[in-house]
């Protein structure tokens, strides 16, 4: 069985105008593709400096994928230079039973539609306790852990392991240990091809095996 793994920032906008295209995918590949997406944290200097370069980037980003709406700044505050709480949050949901898609889209969703302030702990363990059905105090502690931080920071270095510094990236591997890299592709065709492929090889080699077993040892 193939993989695919999607690098992302919570709140990073090209990795909203993904989504419609990581839930095909997973429409698609269903039972054919394991999915799974980690954390792949953005330095300070690579957030906006102020709600109206924030602005710029929604209009550049949200014209190019001929969006009908534009994304909303209001979760913006130029005090936060990094924002680590949006992703805690997501990723201590998993260590509470949620490994799925619903509190990342969540928190995504009430920042960058809703504007509201995720860089606030209150702010995104609410969303987050409210779309998962989890409990708000035992979700903050967990994303406030140590356990988190280190996590997050490894997955975060896989992401720069890549050799590349788009968010989203995704990563296609396959039992045979082919690998394709898309970094900043949002668009399903060219995501969708390269799985096929993978998936193509990987049952040819299996073909193979069962004609012909293992090799040599000479």
């Amino acid at each position: 069985m193939a993989k695919v793994t999607y690098y992302l920032e919570v709140i990073s906008s090209w990795c909203y105008w993904a989504e419609p295209t990581w839930a095909e995918l997973k429409r698609r590949f269903e039972n054919k593709v394991e999915f799974d997406w980690k954390i792949a944290q953005m330095k300070a200097d690579a957030s906006p400096r102020s709600k109206s370069q924030c602005d710029w980037f929604y209009r550049r980003s949200g014209s190019i994928i001929r969006s009908p709406f534009m994304l909303n700044s209001d979760w913006f505050e130029p005090e936060i230079k990094e924002y680590l709480v949006p992703n805690y949050v997501a990723e201590a949901a998993r260590d509470l039973g949620v490994a799925d898609d619903r509190v990342r889209l969540a928190i995504a969703h009430a920042a960058v539609r809703e504007g509201k302030k995720v860089g606030r702990w209150e702010v995104a363990t609410a969303v987050a306790a409210e779309a998962a059905g989890l409990v708000q105090a035992t979700l903050m502690s967990r994303a406030k852990s140590a356990e988190v931080a280190a996590r997050t920071q490894e997955t975060t270095d896989e992401f720069h392991a890549l050799q590349v510094n788009q968010r989203p990236t995704f990563l296609i591997e396959n039992s045979i240990g082919d690998r394709a890299v898309f970094s900043g592709i949002v668009r399903v065709e060219p995501l969708a091809s390269a799985i096929e492929a993978l998936l193509v090889d990987e049952a040819a080699y299996v073909s193979w095996k069962a004609h012909f077993g293992d090799p040599p040892p000479n």
